[in-house]
């Protein structure tokens, strides 16, 4: 079994919990083809901003996947205007734990994040990246 964290937005999260489904843009095929059924997916919210106010990045959930990749066009996901993506590779999943864990407090413990002070360019870019299982053993515990 493989731990995967997975990056969206909180708009996209919403999408992720009301459909039991995960989606990333084509470019990210090579990630996602390693996917499979059994591996446990952990939900990263990015840092955003609401008119004044930073939404602070957040773990929000855990889910596991119950299907292998697939492509569905159905646009469902949110993406930027200026690459109008569906996210049409997909897997199917379903929720083991939900909550909401402060990110930027796991920095210090997290194996994944090697520099600490720079710990975003660990995640841009990325649609999902593999973690260690010990990572995933402390957020689940936390959450």
């Amino acid at each position: 079994m493989t731990h995967w964290l997975c990056i969206t937005n909180r708009g996209n999260w919403e999408v992720v919990k009301k459909k039991n489904v995960w989606g990333v843009a084509k470019r990210h095929k090579n990630t996602i083809a390693k996917v499979k059924p059994g591996d446990k997916l952990v939900f990263y919210v990015k840092q955003e901003r609401k008119n004044k106010e930073v939404l602070e990045p957040k773990i929000v959930g855990i889910f596991e996947v119950v299907s292998e990749p697939y492509t569905d066009l159905t646009k469902i996901f949110k993406s930027p205007p200026h690459l109008n993506e569906t996210y049409p590779l997909r897997v199917k999943i379903k929720p083991v734990k939900l909550g909401e864990l402060d990110f930027k407090s796991l920095i210090p413990k997290l194996k994944f994040i090697t520099n600490k002070k720079k710990w975003s360019g660990h995640l841009m870019g990325k649609a999902m990246r593999e973690i260690p299982e010990e990572d995933y053993k402390l957020i689940e515990s936390l959450l």
